[in-house]
């Protein structure tokens, strides 16, 4: 897992970077405020925001600063970068219509999940899932997935620098136990997340992989769990899913 070391980092741009994420967790904010939250002087973020400002990549409405539609333009990019994620994309559509629940695409970067696609059937519920949310990948039945179908050092090195923490009461932060569940989604092909990453909420999920083995993403149905439970969260939406992981990959080998 590559990460930057402090001799390689550059302290103007941490700072840019961590104002542009205040600004996000804030949903728009003042200099003073987004100065308390990072504990810069209100002159330094003042000048940062006004390169942003300058730039396109922040808008001011008043003294409250928001961020601009130029991360809408670059986000869009990153999510059609692959003609793999725009194959998912319909995919995830599809499955959605046919079992009227939500389903996610996700991908794996820096050890972290991120949403690709999300689509919500007839029946779904709402959640934070996002697209370009970040998550933990051991809580999330794509998410479990897809670490089980990556290579065994890596797996060691995500859980060793995001570690296991526990999103719900449910969540598995035993190291012991993560192993043992990644083993028996390589034998089964799917992954349950039984209220791991939001209470009340179940999923499965499976990974998407390319024509020599390589992780594309994970793709996941999620549902209120007194509703998808048993056999009908393991069997019926397993299939399913299965199904149109099988679809996807197929399309993604011969295009």
């Amino acid at each position: 897992m590559e990460n930057g070391t402090s001799s390689s980092k550059v302290k103007a741009s941490e700072t840019t970077l961590a104002i542009i994420e205040a600004l996000q967790s804030l949903d728009g904010g003042r200099i003073n405020e987004v100065a308390e939250i990072l504990d810069k002087s209100p002159s330094t973020v003042h000048r940062h925001l006004n390169t942003l400002l300058e730039n396109g990549y922040v808008t001011k409405k008043g003294d409250e600063y928001h961020l601009g539609m130029q991360f809408l333009m670059l986000g869009g990019a990153v999510q059609n970068r692959d003609s793999a994620f725009q194959i998912a994309e319909t995919k995830v559509t599809d499955l959605a219509e046919q079992t009227g629940e939500r389903v996610q695409f996700i991908v794996e970067e820096h050890g972290y999940r991120f949403y690709v696609h999300t689509e919500t059937g007839e029946q779904a519920v709402q959640t934070d899932s996002r697209i370009g949310k970040r998550g933990y990948l051991h809580c999330s039945a794509a998410g479990k997935a897809i670490l089980a179908n990556l290579p065994e050092e890596y797996v060691k090195e995500i859980i060793l620098h995001r570690g296991l923490p526990p999103v719900t009461p449910n969540t598995i932060t035993d190291e012991d136990e993560i192993h043992s569940e990644i083993n028996t989604i390589q034998e089964v092909e799917i992954a349950l997340n039984l209220e791991e990453s939001t209470e009340g909420l179940n999923a499965v999920g499976t990974a998407i992989t390319g024509p020599h083995g390589s992780v594309i993403g994970g793709i996941s149905i999620s549902g209120p769990a007194h509703r998808l439970k048993g056999d009908k969260l393991k069997n019926t939406m397993g299939d399913n899913l299965l199904g149109a992981a099988n679809e996807i990959e197929l399309k993604i080998q011969y295009r």
